[in-house]
């Protein structure tokens, strides 16, 4: 049951991945702005990593360290969003 959730959800992230690149192909989008494109998608898959893990996480002090990085993640996005 887990894996053919897993899989969904890698299948999920694939279409919105290609929603993603047909919609930036579309706009033409200046090197600044593709710069900044790429650092919100990496910073978005660090947290969902980061998610994972801290589900997955047993030892209380990781998921202290885990739920720290999470709300650094947080801010990084927000202040892309801000801007």
């Amino acid at each position: 049951m887990a894996r053919g959730w897993e899989s969904k959800s890698v299948e999920e992230q694939i279409d919105m991945a290609e929603t993603r690149k047909t919609s930036v192909n579309q706009k033409m989008l200046n090197p600044k702005e593709l710069d900044q494109l790429r650092k919100i998608e990496s910073i978005q898959l660090s947290r969902t990593r980061v998610i994972r893990e801290l589900d997955a996480a047993q030892n209380p002090r990781y998921k202290g360290v885990l739920s720290k990085a999470l709300a650094d993640l947080d801010a990084k996005l927000a202040t892309f969003a801000s801007a």
